[in-house]
């Protein structure tokens, strides 16, 4: 129940509304900052990625280059850049999961998707 059976404060709504997208976007800037890696092959393959999905760094070992067997390496590759996004993945709950829960938690103003 509103206090006074009045409207909600549309001021304090639209502040709030406005600080929590000022934090989402320091949120989303620290991950497109944050690298994080993966690897295959037992660290033949290492992946680096922003904590936004952009590939930095491929590093090959190069006992894991034969030229006889270029799909292992390809699966390799493959492999490490999956498992760098699957960390950038999870650093992105971490950092985007609490505000996405306070924009997901139902700010009950009307016409607003979350």
């Amino acid at each position: 129940m509103i206090p006074g059976g009045g409207q909600p404060n549309m001021q304090q709504l639209l502040q709030q509304a406005q600080k929590m997208q000022q934090d989402l976007a320091r949120a989303q800037e620290e991950l497109a900052r944050t690298e994080v890696d993966g690897q295959s092959g037992g660290g033949l393959v290492r992946a680096t990625v922003t904590g936004s999905g952009e590939l930095r760094a491929l590093k090959i070992d190069p006992k894991a280059v034969d030229p006889d067997d270029t799909e292992t390496l390809a699966d390799l590759v493959v492999a490490a850049v999956q498992a760098a996004n699957e960390n950038a993945q999870t650093l992105q709950q971490q950092k985007l999961g609490p505000l996405a829960q306070g924009l997901g938690g139902g700010s009950g103003i009307p016409g607003l998707p979350f």
